[in-house]
């Protein structure tokens, strides 16, 4: 991780106890310049946010989103005192309707999926591991929680749930279970669910839970994951000035698919047919930086959560 100055305020800083994810690549794929804008649209507990922020200069600009309340109120906390820094609680996928982003971006990030801290606290609802109310909702106070979708929801639903987001084999079964298990006892816990699961899916040779396919399934479910993704790319390419640069981490292949498929449709022609004329060239927007940046062993050794983290980075054509 390169040193670099500190021009921002004193506690905008990455909290030591947080590890973000790629946080030197990050940085070095985005090209912060001091004058610019850039907008961290998963700001999480701020890792990468802190970062963005250091390099920046007395006319440099930071839009931080999250829909977790508590990302936010963490960003209020932190990096409010900076006058650099702009705060907005809603999904990436909306940030168009930002007044703070019409002016053009220089740089975008999205660290995709779910936070440690949100993993680590119990009572979100997210962990297999930890027992606690059945919610996975990143903004708690929005939507239906997973037990509220599970209480209702068909068998035929569910399993096309866990097939597609979680490419769980087992996604009939597990779902039969589910409406089984639902018409005896609500579904209500994180442990009741992880339990339910385990006893329709053996343990298999990885000694991985079997649970945490469906898990990952029903969250991206319930808060419209890759749908909200879709959205917020096509948002922020719009936004980008030429030059800018946006930078996504994804955590499983279904994010990662969607992510280089995109950048890819704008930065690469489409194959031709011999057969068929060309009615138009080709014009770029993207311009690929790179390939899939993982992470390397010094950080997989300190945070092992990085293992499935793949960055990308794409720049808008043009000269800024």
């Amino acid at each position: 991780m390169r040193e670099q100055p500190h021009t921002g305020h004193p506690s905008a800083q990455p909290p030591a106890q947080h590890l973000p994810v790629l946080y030197a690549q990050v940085l070095d794929g985005l090209r912060v310049i001091e004058n610019g804008t850039y907008l961290d649209g998963t700001f999480g507990r701020g890792g990468h946010a802190g970062g963005v922020l250091r390099l920046l200069g007395p006319q440099g600009r930071l839009l931080v989103m999250d829909k977790d309340p508590e990302a936010i109120a963490v960003a209020e906390r932190d990096f409010a005192p900076d006058p650099r820094v702009a705060i907005f609680r809603g999904s990436f996928a909306d940030l168009l309707a930002w007044p703070e982003t019409a002016g053009g971006l220089d740089g975008v990030l999205f660290d995709l999926g779910v936070s440690s801290p949100q993993l680590d606290v119990a009572e979100r609802g997210f962990s297999f591991g930890k027992d606690g109310p059945l919610d996975m909702r990143m903004d708690p106070e929005s939507g239906v929680s997973a037990a509220q979708w599970l209480a209702t929801a068909s068998d035929a639903e569910i399993a096309d749930v866990l097939w597609h987001y979680g490419e769980e084999r087992a996604s009939r079964k597990i779902a039969r279970a589910i409406v089984a298990q639902r018409e005896k006892t609500p579904l209500t816990r994180t442990a009741q669910l992880a339990e339910l699961i385990n006893q329709v899916v053996p343990r298999g040779k990885d000694k991985s839970n079997p649970a945490t396919r469906s898990f990952q399934a029903i969250r991206i479910h319930i808060n419209r994951e890759l749908a909200d993704l879709e959205a917020g790319l096509e948002a922020a390419v719009a936004r980008l000035k030429p030059g800018g640069r946006l930078a996504v981490i994804s955590f499983h292949s279904l994010e990662d698919r969607i992510v280089k498929q995109y950048f890819n449709k704008l930065a690469k022609a489409p194959p031709g047919n011999r057969r068929m004329p060309v009615e138009s060239g080709f014009v770029p927007t993207l311009e690929l930086i790179g390939g899939a940046i993982k992470a390397d062993e010094a950080e997989l050794a300190a945070n092992p959560r990085s293992r499935s983290a793949v960055l990308r980075v794409a720049q808008k054509v043009g000269v800024r």
